[in-house]
């Protein structure tokens, strides 16, 4: 598990490509530290496995689930990436709970400034992450933890600080380019235990009628 707290800015050694699989040589300096292999690093908000590694590079697979679903297919060498190691048990959780699990890419749209602010809208693909995201919540982007701002039809925006611009690769993000999105994991339990009606579903305890809307508005929820 991730917090969405981008350690440190990496670039991309090298990558070598087969088909739809990949394998990533990515320097770095503090993340290297305390690295073993086989330790989760999150690359632009996507959880792979260290396979190998120097005292100041490491190398990772992308096999084709990832290739399809991230824009890590899009990567070319010399590229700036966030980098973040899994959280420690006993560190702060200054993000939200991120799983490094790319749920769709986004198109970024436009980039403006709001002051000391950069505002960044981006259309998601596909368009029904939309349903995860709600004002004020929780969105990761390349990585990043952020807040959604505002939800305007198709697309969404978030508003960057100084230093988070500073301290991730996301500067280098541009009108037309591709980020790596992953919602709010709550949302998606939430949906899958409202709406889930197969065959496997666990049998509800006699005498209740289980968890769906109607329950949720008799009582008073929704």
């Amino acid at each position: 598990m991730f917090t969405g707290l981008v350690e440190e800015i990496g670039r991309l050694k090298s990558v070598s490509r087969s088909g739809e699989a990949m394998v990533l040589w990515i320097e770095a300096h503090k993340i290297m530290e305390d690295m073993k292999l086989g330790d989760s690093i999150a690359v632009n908000g996507v959880c792979l496995t260290v396979t190998s590694m120097t005292a100041a590079s490491f190398n990772v697979d992308v096999m084709p689930q990832t290739y399809k679903h991230t824009n890590l297919s899009k990567l070319t060498a010399g590229q700036k990436l966030n980098l973040e190691r899994a959280m420690s048990a006993g560190g702060r959780f200054g993000g939200h709970i991120v799983q490094g699990h790319v749920d769709g890419t986004g198109e970024i749209v436009n980039v403006r400034r709001d002051y000391n602010a950069v505002v960044y809208t981006i259309k998601p693909a596909p368009s029904d992450l939309l349903r995860y995201m709600v004002a004020q919540g929780s969105i990761t982007v390349d990585g990043i933890s952020l807040t959604v701002a505002e939800l305007d039809g198709d697309r969404f925006s978030v508003s960057i600080i100084p230093h988070t611009l500073a301290q991730t690769a996301l500067g280098t993000k541009n009108s037309g380019d591709s980020v790596n999105l992953e919602c709010d994991v709550l949302g998606k339990y939430v949906e899958r235990l409202l709406l889930y009606n197969g065959p496997a579903a666990v049998p509800a305890a006699e005498g209740s009628k289980g968890l769906d809307l109607n329950f949720l508005a008799e009582n008073g929820f929704v």
